[in-house]
């Protein structure tokens, strides 16, 4: 949903989704059981390293350390982390948004939650800067096996693509963003894919030692936390599947020069393969009209894969939310608080492939809206011009609309008591706009 938002989900480069064996926590730890440990996973590493520069078809450029963390330690690389990576406001941003969306509770405190779930999910990581591989110093070598295919790709990725270059992406288009991550993480979860194919008894034991995973703040997650947490795994795994497909490694790797530009080129790989480009979308400066001490805290674009978790977290249909979500061709975003945090306001622009595209979002969020408000009254039409479609509603935190002009949807939600609404729609739909798709 937004850059902070998507970011720091994918802080470090393997959370533990697609399993890990976590066991107790080893206290008390010696000097010489930490040397033996890492002497022991810096063996196993260099052995991997080898066949997953074989399977991956990238060529081994330096050597990789590697080493063994406590779950304190990582705790303190995550903190530090989003520390470096996340300025105090960006995290409040990316927690506003959350909330703007109707994505988490009100009192749900965004950093302090992220900071519990990587320390409870995280089995092992690359650091791109240190270009070394730690692993979970209370996790079963033997076991992991298949966790370090997976971030040794990264360390191949690194040394032939240079992943620090995605440490910095520009502000405002975390849509594309999450992409460039999903290329990341699905290719080296397709690699470790092609490892445990390669290694059945390795994938038996992986499997089992999958069954102890704990779960509890990853269940404790507010649901779009978790699935676009997951996105890069699952759905970038899917995509790099169907790229290596048509062009075998060599495409993939091409595909770090030729980035997807979407999740809309991730969900549907045939759009990657043409390149269609999203449309570039801008929202005016609303301050003239919502007044001066309101403060712009947030510029982005949702896309694809953000108004299907928009629209699922109250359809609860994943194939009409997955559907109206579909056609997506751009859009954009901008939320403003009020003086002293009285008021958030949320305006978006979307354009879609096709006129019925457009329409059948403009249903399925009008949709959402009812059942967010849980009052089938509070949402009024007015159908007073026949070239526009407008759905307006009221809510405790301040009036809403919704309207449709051809393949274009504008959204207002928290409107404040002394805002025309009128006023603000003019301000969007007079904004130039990009023609093309």
């Amino acid at each position: 949903m937004s850059k902070k938002f998507s970011s720091a989900l994918v802080l470090l480069l393997l959370v533990c989704l697609l399993g890990g064996s976590f066991l107790p926590v080893v206290s008390g730890q010696t000097g010489a059981t930490r040397t033996a440990q890492n002497a022991a996973i810096l063996s196993t590493a260099e052995a991997i390293l080898k066949e997953t520069s074989e399977l991956r078809e990238l060529s081994i450029l330096r050597e990789v350390k590697s080493g063994a963390q406590s779950r304190s330690e990582i705790e303190q690389v995550i903190i530090k982390n989003l520390d470096s990576d996340t300025t105090p406001a960006e995290m409040y941003a990316a927690e506003i948004v959350l909330k703007a969306f109707g994505l988490a509770p009100p009192d749900f405190a965004y950093r302090s939650f992220l900071i519990k779930l990587l320390s409870e999910q995280v089995a092992g990581y690359y650091d791109p800067k240190a270009r070394q591989f730690y692993l979970a110093d209370w996790i079963e070598l033997d076991g992991q096996k298949p966790v370090m295919a997976h971030e040794l790709t990264h360390a191949l990725q690194d040394q032939h693509f240079n992943l620090r270059r995605f440490e910095k992406w520009p502000n405002g288009d975390s849509d594309a963003e999450l992409a460039a991550r999903a290329l990341i993480e699905g290719d080296a979860t397709l690699a470790m894919t092609h490892y445990l194919t390669r290694h059945p008894m390795v994938a038996l034991a992986f499997m089992r030692s999958s069954q102890d995973t704990p779960s509890e703040q990853f269940e404790k997650a507010p649901r779009a936390v978790r699935e676009s947490l997951m996105f890069p795994y699952a759905e970038g795994s899917n995509w790099a599947a169907e790229v290596h497909d048509r062009g075998g490694w060599d495409m993939v790797s091409k595909a770090f020069k030729k980035l997807p530009q979407s999740t809309e080129q991730i969900l549907h790989p045939e759009k990657y393969f043409a390149y269609e480009r999203p449309v570039k979308v801008t929202l005016p400066n609303f301050r003239r009209a919502l007044g001066p001490r309101w403060k712009r805290i947030d510029n982005d674009v949702s896309g694809e894969w953000g108004y299907y978790l928009v629209l699922d977290e109250y359809l609860k249909d994943a194939k009409w939310s997955k559907q109206a979500a579909a056609g997506w061709g751009g859009d954009r975003f901008v939320i403003y608080e009020g003086p002293r945090k009285s008021g958030v306001f949320l305006a978006q622009m979307t354009v879609w492939d096709t006129a019925a595209d457009a329409q059948e979002f403009f249903d399925a969020y009008t949709r959402r809206t009812l059942k967010r408000l849980g009052d089938p009254s509070a949402v009024q039409s007015d159908t007073s011009k026949a070239e526009v479609r407008r759905n307006e509603w009221k809510d405790s935190a301040g009036p809403g609309a919704i309207e449709l002009r051809g393949s274009r949807v504008v959204i207002l939600e928290g409107v404040p008591a002394k805002t025309n609404v009128n006023e603000l729609l003019k301000m969007i739909w007079q904004q130039p706009q990009s023609r093309t798709r």
